[in-house]
């Protein structure tokens, strides 16, 4: 049998950034498996507000080109070597909140990290694991990681706003039923939207957020 090695090594992520002139905070936004930061840039800035606030898309590490085209598209991380991409990926965006980009401001009034499908794993990791407290996340149709529900989160929880689409065959009822259940238990102030709809953004869901967000900002 061969030996197997963990190497670490240096590589470069891209960030898209879409600054507003007087900002009310910052989204981080986390796309979904097989998409790219400018995707998840254009889901978040359709939401309502979403004008008065700093929105920031790092792009996952792991790029690839999207079956049947060229789209440069990217995964966050697969099963392999899990707990060392979770690392990476956590570091990966502490860094980007600590860049020296002027556009990034280094302590937001309000700081939010928003996920979409497998985006949602990073947003609960980079909230509850990561070097910047959030005052919450937004969490689109992916379910709270296993390591996190165990107790692995160094901060307490923030505030928290689920969505699942009725008709989405990854993000079923059931996992949605499972998160609910979990934040109930732990005391998280979150609140669920279920909508009618797929594994998508959809205009019930952004003006939940839109609301959300608002809320945050009257806090």
């Amino acid at each position: 049998m061969p030996q197997e090695l963990s190497i670490e090594t240096a590589t470069h992520g891209r960030v898209l950034i879409e600054a507003s002139a007087a900002p009310a905070g910052t989204i981080v936004a986390f796309h979904g498996y097989g998409q790219s930061a400018d995707e998840i840039l254009n889901d978040a800035r359709k939401i309502p507000g979403a004008d008065e606030w700093t929105l920031v898309a790092p792009q996952a590490l792991h790029r690839f080109y999207a079956r049947g085209d060229e789209r440069v598209v990217a995964s966050w991380m697969t099963r392999q070597d899990r707990e060392t991409a979770i690392a990476d990926n956590v570091a990966y965006v502490d860094r980007v909140l600590q860049s020296e980009n002027p556009q990034i401001p280094k302590s937001p009034t309000l700081l939010v990290f928003l996920g979409f499908s497998q985006g949602v794993a990073m947003a609960y990791r980079a909230a509850l694991v990561g070097a910047h407290a959030p005052a919450g996340v937004i969490a689109l149709a992916g379910d709270v990681p296993p390591e996190l529900k165990a107790g692995g989160g160094v901060r307490d929880w923030p505030r928290v706003l689920v969505g699942g689409g009725d008709a989405d065959r990854y993000y079923t009822a059931e996992r949605v039923a499972a998160d609910e259940s979990f934040f109930r238990e732990r005391g998280v102030a979150a609140n669920i939207v279920r909508f009618h709809g797929g594994h998508l953004f959809t205009t019930e869901f952004r003006a939940a957020a839109g609301e959300f967000l608002h809320e945050l900002r009257r806090r």
